[in-house]
């Protein structure tokens, strides 16, 4: 398996992934897939430097994601990072995760970057295991932040110093 970073024409296989868990799952709370075009500025926000950025996993075929994205579109927040992983639901246990996100910091480093965040739909223990590994620590508990599935879904915020 290769981490590298993502280009233009991983777009389709990015929106496959991403789609699935749209359809089924509470990891994020978009409800409605979206079309491949409808996505690319989402893409377009990533570089290859600097503190946003997108890594893939390929094996043949894109099995996963880790990205680092603007917090909040306000200046003060610039040296805050939300972080984001997908993996494809046939590649969990493998470790594809931890591979990306230990990419993703080892290209972080050096950057002007104070903290990372991560929001997780709650419940969800690979996730929270995932990140406290990564040295993130729970800083918050939001109830019923989300509706999906016709229930309400709690969010537990964590955070990592960078």
């Amino acid at each position: 398996m290769r981490i590298r970073s993502a280009v233009p024409g991983d777009l389709p296989a990015l929106v496959e992934l991403y789609n699935g868990y749209v359809a089924t799952s509470t990891c994020t709370f978009d409800v409605e897939p979206f079309p491949v075009e409808a996505r690319r500025p989402w893409l377009e926000q990533f570089a290859a430097q600097g503190r946003y950025r997108l890594l893939v996993a390929d094996e043949e075929r894109l099995v996963g994601y880790a990205g680092s994205l603007r917090f909040r579109d306000k200046r003060a927040y610039e040296t805050s990072i939300e972080t984001t992983v997908y993996v494809a639901p046939d590649q969990h246990g493998k470790g594809i995760a931890t591979r990306l996100y230990s990419a993703l910091f080892e290209a972080l480093r050096g950057e002007d970057v104070h903290r990372a965040l991560a929001g997780i739909t709650l419940p969800n223990d690979a996730s929270i295991r995932l990140h406290e590994r990564f040295g993130f620590r729970r800083v918050a508990h939001f109830t019923e932040q989300g509706r999906k599935f016709g229930k309400y879904w709690d969010v537990c915020w964590m955070e990592k110093a960078l």
